[in-house]
């Protein structure tokens, strides 16, 4: 069994939506952050660093006894895209996954949410990667996989936290974002429920 510790505002979003997206059957426990609850000692046991997401995969077992328990979006999305799913076949698809993963946790993040990188990496990545994506054609392998759920939503991130930031630039990231704010398994993710309710 499965089970994904998250909360508001977090990175659980995107392992939870690859999940869903997949039909992948997990528990969710949702902590409160406001509260600290992710800084008590039974999640500290969990993940000493406190941090969110966290995946505990109870049907491995380590030498130590304990289950499996991860942290970290892009390895719980890999662990899931291995795992639990068939969009990694090959040792490549598995090197292209890891690529965009690590590009989106490193690269992309810091352009996009450190103030003294986004006026100057922002722009070139952008356009860079508005010329990579098409909304029908997964970035890696022939089925949408753990390296489209990560790119896209980071960028469905742009409207809510950049609303001022043109992408008229950009019609491919754009195209993009209107896809997936339509996606049920997306609204679920994020907690917005029906598509004509508002985000």
């Amino acid at each position: 069994m499965l089970t994904l510790y998250g909360g508001v505002k977090t990175r659980a979003s995107l392992p939870r939506w690859y999940m869903e997206e997949k039909a992948i059957t997990y528990n969710l426990i949702e902590l409160n952050r406001q509260e600290s609850e992710n800084l008590q000692a039974d999640f500290l046991a969990i993940n000493p660093f406190g941090k969110l997401p966290v995946l505990i995969d109870s049907s491995i077992i380590m030498p130590n006894g304990e289950p499996l328990k991860l942290f970290e979006s892009g390895a719980i999305l890999l662990y899931l895209a291995e795992q639990y799913s068939d969009d990694i076949k090959t040792t490549e698809n598995k090197a292209l996954t890891s690529q965009w993963l690590q590009f989106v946790n490193s690269t992309l993040s810091i352009a996009l949410l450190v103030p003294s990188h986004r006026e100057k990496e922002f722009p070139r990545l952008m356009r860079a990667l508005d010329h990579q994506i098409k909304i029908d054609q997964p970035l890696v392998g022939n089925l949408w996989g753990a390296a489209d759920c990560a790119i896209q939503a980071y960028l469905a991130y742009l409207p809510l936290l950049f609303p001022h930031v043109d992408l008229d630039p950009y019609p491919s990231i754009q195209a993009t974002i209107e896809s997936v704010v339509r996606r049920p398994a997306y609204r679920k993710a994020m907690g917005w429920g029906q598509l004509e309710m508002s985000p």
